[in-house]
């Protein structure tokens, strides 16, 4: 399917409400926001991503702030591209849009990397920005903050860097954070889940690159 379609099928339409946003609406509503978009750590949750319209356009302008500020640098671009990636969040009701949705912002990371850095690219890198996509892009209704089939809750990562190339994954109930927050952010203005107590899990600093050991 070409990314500027706005419907996939009619029954999908009938069944879902599915209907894409076209790249000019997109471009101008994020334009509303530029300067969050162009921060690399401001974090993002789209409720009925799609195959991902509105975040390709987010991370595609994130990138673009991390190759102006690091591409002198490998390991820094690689740092500050895994921080905006782990800052985009997506939810879609329909299986196959996630995974959709998760391969095309895959795409986008990877082709910049490898324009940039070519036969000194990292499978660890690459590893690591898959699991982030696996993690913050999920199947799931936003409606009801749950699995569609398993009707288990959705549960989001927050993920904090620490340290300069480590990073704090902290687990919470998708539920919560949009009681707590108002449907406005995942997290407050300092990073940390608004107004909820403990996390679902806490996980120990890993480095940037062994996300996927997680």
């Amino acid at each position: 399917m070409t990314t500027d379609k706005q419907v996939k099928s009619k029954k999908r339409v009938t069944d879902h409400g599915e209907v894409f946003t076209n790249e000019r609406e997109v471009n101008a509503m994020l334009d509303l926001v530029k300067h969050e978009t162009e921060r690399i750590d401001s974090r993002f949750l789209e409720p009925a991503c799609g195959n991902g319209n509105f975040l390709a356009e987010v991370l595609r302008r994130k990138l673009n702030v991390v190759d102006q500020r690091y591409s002198k640098s490998q390991m820094d671009w690689e740092r500050y591209a895994v921080i905006a990636v782990s800052s985009i969040y997506g939810v879609d009701i329909l299986q196959d849009n996630a995974q959709e949705c998760r391969e095309r912002l895959f795409k986008i990371f990877d082709e910049r990397y490898t324009a940039l850095f070519k036969d000194k690219c990292k499978d660890e890198c690459r590893r690591s920005i898959q699991f982030l996509f696996g993690r913050n892009i999920l199947w799931g209704d936003a409606l009801d903050f749950t699995n569609p089939e398993t009707k288990q809750p959705i549960v989001f990562s927050e993920w904090s860097a620490v340290n300069g190339s480590m990073l704090k994954r902290r687990d919470y109930m998708f539920k919560f954070l949009v009681e707590k927050t108002h449907q406005f952010s995942l997290f407050n203005d300092e990073g940390n889940p608004a107004a909820i107590d403990e996390p679902v899990k806490d996980y120990p600093l890993v480095h940037f690159l062994k996300l996927s050991e997680l």
